[in-house]
């Protein structure tokens, strides 16, 4: 059994904005620089292998919560939002004419106008997942966590999400031969010093 911890990368001035980031290389803000530098990975974490997105705002959360750098792989760079990617998702959901629809309607098949689906997502990280030789954090994106997790609970972009995403938490996935599996509940980041 390998097991796979998942982190969303800190906060940027995209995020705050309500901005669909996607591929854009936007930095972490600066309250999210100072929030990270007083974390760090808690026990075993700390000593599992390292990767993450090449995405800077992932990178910079990495090399923050674990003192070193991280491996990085294009697998793990965010969903291609396509056409809908720099705009605000309020104003893409009050335009009828955007095609724009919530997660929870998507099914795996749907994506942005020149974007990527969930299932595109899927076939590229699911043979990086399995490739996997030891135990490993991966700090990401949450449309890349959305569709591991969804892998591991078998939700299908339809209906209510069944799991919540937050920030300074670790996602615990057990990968085995048999299947996958969430591994337990979130386990939250801890303050430099402890």
């Amino acid at each position: 059994m390998i097991r796979l911890a998942l982190l969303r990368h800190g906060h940027t001035a995209w995020n705050r904005a309500g901005r669909i980031q996607g591929r854009t290389d936007v930095p972490l803000d600066a309250e999210a620089e100072a929030q990270l530098a007083a974390m760090h990975l808690p026990a075993p974490w700390d000593r599992a292998a390292l990767w993450s997105s090449p995405l800077a705002r992932a990178r910079c959360t990495a090399e923050r919560v674990a003192n070193r750098r991280p491996r990085t792989d294009p697998a793990l760079l965010e969903m291609n939002w396509g056409d809908w990617e720099g705009q605000h998702g309020a104003t893409l959901r009050a335009d009828p004419t955007s095609g724009f629809r919530d997660i929870e309607h998507w099914g795996w098949a749907f994506g942005p106008p020149g974007g990527e689906s969930p299932s595109d997502l899927r076939a590229r990280l699911v043979p990086w997942a399995e490739g996997l030789t030891s135990d490993a954090v991966a700090v990401c994106h949450i449309g890349v966590m959305r569709v591991l997790l969804a892998v591991a609970t078998g939700w299908d972009f339809r209906g209510p999400v069944p799991f919540q995403i937050k920030r300074n938490r670790l996602y615990i996935i057990a990968i085995t031969p048999e299947g996958w599996q969430v591994d337990g509940p979130p386990i939250r980041l801890e303050a430099r010093g402890t």
